[in-house]
């Protein structure tokens, strides 16, 4: 198996169809369907099968493309790294939560763009089970946010950088605003919005011995979560950090309860076993060291040893 025959299968993959892929590496058809031929025999299986819409990857096809597509994008790096000397230059893909990217993203961009001017910087924002399979599969250098549930979780090192305090949202105004107990609140409507979704609102109301609260809608951005709590009778929870930031601390306010919410920790996700570049890396350190500011003042135990348990009367989540 050689590289060129892999670099002949990911163009026919990625271009649908072996005349595109020809085109593309500007090779002949035939050429190109010979080296698809001949890592088929190589591997003792066919990888991809024509149909009549165009080309399609069979199970085992699809499976040797997810690795190779990884492995082939490391070794490009590796080749840029050493043509330019590692950090003079290059592109970094990373991706963000929202309090990261509200917070933390334009500080860090900017002081990352002063050292390194000649560096194009892609960011992605979203929650985690979305940034995870891009961490997975290579499209993220590195992510900053909530730890990702399942496998996902697996096949990333995760570093904690700071912990975060979840607080009851409501737009202002609301009729529920002078609540004080989770019980005052049992009748309301919620939306969630990974990491704390209509599951941990569940959960928040049966610590308390209290029926779980009913019309709990699921978003997948935190803007249609603040949105929704803005525009509507539904309550939402959010951190405290973002309460007090826009857009959020333009038309949402806190319901302080005596209850006790849960706090959760943002980490720093690269993949395992595998080293960032060194672009990336630079720029994972600075991003990092901006996160880390976000702790309150008064904490006096690190990150980690939040993970890791201890005592304290407020709750810990720490599978977010």
């Amino acid at each position: 198996m050689r590289l060129r025959q892999i670099e002949d299968f990911l163009a026919i993959v990625e271009c649908g169809s072996i005349r595109s892929a020809a085109r593309r590496l500007s090779v002949s058809q035939p050429a190109i369907t010979r080296s698809l031929r001949r890592l088929e025999t190589d591997l003792g299986a066919q990888l991809l099968q024509r149909t009549p819409q165009g080309i399609l990857l069979t199970p085992r096809g699809r499976a040797f493309f997810e690795r190779v597509r990884i492995a082939h994008g490391e070794l490009e790096k590796a080749q840029h790294e050493v043509k330019t000397g590692a950090i003079s230059e290059g592109t970094v893909t990373f991706g963000v939560g929202p309090t990261v990217a509200s917070l933390v993203v334009p500080q860090a961009v900017a002081s990352f763009r002063t050292q390194y001017p000649r560096i194009q910087v892609r960011i992605v924002e979203g929650l985690a089970q979305y940034l995870a399979p891009l961490m997975r599969d290579g499209t993220l250098d590195f992510a900053v946010g909530a730890r990702p549930q399942g496998k996902d979780g697996a096949t990333l090192t995760s570093r904690p950088l700071f912990t975060q305090e979840l607080v009851i949202a409501a737009r202002k105004g609301h009729t529920l605003r002078e609540a004080r107990s989770l019980k005052e609140l049992s009748g309301a409507e919620w939306a969630g919005a990974l990491p704390f979704d209509h599951s941990h609102v569940k959960r928040l109301f049966a610590a308390a011995h209290l029926p779980a609260p009913g019309g709990i809608i699921q978003c997948e951005s935190y803007h249609l979560l603040v949105a929704l709590v803005a525009g509507t009778e539904m309550l939402g929870v959010l951190t405290r950090k973002l309460m007090a930031v826009p857009p959020a601390r333009d038309y949402l306010q806190t319901i302080n309860v005596k209850e006790s919410l849960p706090s959760y920790t943002i980490y720093l996700h690269t993949r395992t076993g595998i080293p960032p570049s060194a672009p990336a890396a630079a720029l994972a350190k600075i991003v990092a060291s901006s996160a880390r500011r976000l702790a309150a003042p008064d904490e006096s135990r690190t990150a980690e040893s939040r993970v890791s348990g201890g005592g304290g009367q407020r709750a810990r989540s720490h599978s977010v």
